[in-house]
């Protein structure tokens, strides 16, 4: 099989994280997004929405969207288990990362799509007003998380999964996205000064 890489770009990252929590080797090829690589026609020949990261198995079969390729290594390796162990944790874990895709990664991704110079050829139209408005909506998500982590360690419950991963990639993008830190929501930054430091995180 081959992973069509991205980069530091938050989807690849995810795949990457997710791969380094199991000790699983998957053979990469980088895929520079800087310079709009993604665009190419060998890319869009395997995804033509033109995203990062592409797995190509051995058979041919393409499959993108990283946490469907999250999945499809989770059933290859399930331990240690990311996405729930009984069907209870296996909802809650997939009610999280929802959460965390939707209500706060992809608030943070668009304040930063929409409103840094760099996006311009990007996000085509690049709407500032929608950047600005995702803003306040990211910071009013953070500190619903620091409520609820005022009572486990992470987010799904007492062990490391793929919400935390997601939940990191939207922490991580708070500064490109010019979104300040949140420094005074002590769970909040506990949190994530834990799963910041795992090996995993410098994959």
């Amino acid at each position: 099989m081959l992973l069509y890489d991205g980069g530091r770009a938050p989807n690849p990252r995810r795949v990457r994280i997710f791969l380094a929590e199991k000790n699983v080797v998957v053979p990469i090829e980088p895929v520079d997004m800087s310079t709009l690589q993604h665009r190419s026609e060998a890319i869009t020949a395997l995804n033509p929405f033109q995203r990062l990261p592409v797995l190509q198995l051995d058979d041919g079969t393409i499959l993108t969207e990283s946490v469907a390729i999250c999945r499809y290594f989770e059933e290859l390796y399930p331990d240690p288990p990311l996405m729930g162990t009984d069907a209870a944790d296996q909802a809650r874990v997939e009610m999280w990362n929802r959460r965390m895709e939707l209500q706060f990664l992809n608030f943070v991704a668009s304040a930063f799509r929409h409103t840094h110079p760099a996006m311009k050829e990007w996000e085509v139209p690049q709407v500032p007003e929608f950047g600005e408005a995702n803003r306040p909506k990211a910071l009013k998500m953070m500190e619903y998380m620091d409520q609820e982590l005022a009572t486990r360690a992470f987010l799904a419950g007492d062990r490391f999964s793929i919400a935390d991963i997601t939940a990191m990639m939207g922490m991580d993008m708070l500064k490109p996205a010019r979104i300040e830190r949140p420094d005074h929501l002590e769970n909040l930054m506990r949190w994530y000064k834990a799963v910041a430091s795992r090996p995993s995180a410098s994959a």
